[in-house]
């Protein structure tokens, strides 16, 4: 379980958790949060995104949007074709970090890659499962990312977005087939170059 644990050893406040959410999926933006944790104030339950379930984590974002400072930012899916989905990740954790209305002193990186930032940075591989800044940009991060694909879901329906995420589960790969290309979908993504690929021949 993630705990403080690495805030404690840096000695250093205020520190931003940052993560990101949306590298692998074929549609929607990249997703990053950076949060500020209250100590003393951490909502129970609090963990890795990826090991809670739904409901878990949009309670935990609810509360943790009344307890903690929380930055987000995004790369969309233009900036992931133009940058690549490494550089587009790296730069919505930039715009994360910056949208907070407090500057960290100090921002944990999810990851073993830098972003630019306006501020001194440490990297922690694996820090979701590490430290509970982490952990808690992880849900916030998932969270407002999940939310967009169903709002965009709405607006194109058939490719399940508001249950995959825009991961390349079997329904999206049939929709893809039987429905085509939408603006969302990631065109440097093996799936989507190879569909543009064939339509071009």
């Amino acid at each position: 379980m993630p705990d403080f644990s690495i805030e404690k050893s840096l000695a250093l406040t205020p520190i931003a958790g940052v993560d990101e959410a949306g590298r692998g999926p074929w549609a929607g933006p990249v997703v990053a949060a950076a949060v500020i944790l209250d100590p003393a104030r951490v909502p129970a339950g609090l963990d890795d995104s990826k090991r809670l379930q739904r409901p878990v984590r949009e309670r935990l974002y609810g509360e943790l949007s009344g307890v903690a400072r929380l930055g987000v930012g995004q790369a969309s899916v233009a900036e992931i074709d133009a940058l690549n989905i490494l550089q587009a990740s790296l730069l919505a954790m930039r715009r994360a970090v910056e949208a907070l209305a407090t500057p960290p002193a100090l921002a944990l990186i999810d990851g073993n890659r830098r972003p630019q930032l306006p501020c001194p940075s440490h990297l922690v591989v694996g820090g979701d499962g590490k430290s509970l800044s982490i952990a808690a940009a992880s849900i916030v991060a998932k969270v407002t990312r999940d939310r967009i694909m169903a709002d965009l879901a709405m607006a194109f329906p058939g490719y399940g977005w508001e249950r995959n995420a825009g991961y390349g589960t079997q329904m999206h790969r049939r929709a893809l087939n039987q429905l085509g290309i939408t603006p969302h979908h990631r065109r440097t993504f093996a799936p989507i170059r190879n569909m543009l690929i064939l339509q071009d021949s």
